[in-house]
């Protein structure tokens, strides 16, 4: 099968849609919202970065020089842990 430029797509008479105007304006739910005390001390404004940038830099220079190791056993270790104390926070977990 040969591949060319020949192909020209056919045009369906498909007609566009009427522009319509809304005859009535939606007004917002009055919804309620609450943060926990979590969310409220991300949003407290520390002036310090969240992350170790040193650590970072570090990781990446041991990376670029084929150093860094990666433990997945300690990995997955660590995701069990920080999933079991953001359950247990919120009571949702009860051991």
């Amino acid at each position: 099968m040969k591949i060319d430029n020949s192909y020209k797509p056919t045009t369906t008479g498909i007609p566009s849609k009427p522009s319509t105007t809304p005859t009535a304006v939606a007004t917002p739910a009055q919804d309620a919202v609450s943060l926990s005390q979590v969310a409220g001390s991300l949003n407290a404004g520390t002036n310090q970065p969240p992350v170790n940038t040193a650590r970072i830099q570090e990781i990446k220079q041991a990376i670029s020089e084929g150093r860094f190791k990666i433990n997945p056993e300690a990995i997955a270790d660590r995701l069990i842990e920080s999933t079991r104390d953001l359950l247990n926070r919120d009571g949702k977990l009860q051991a």
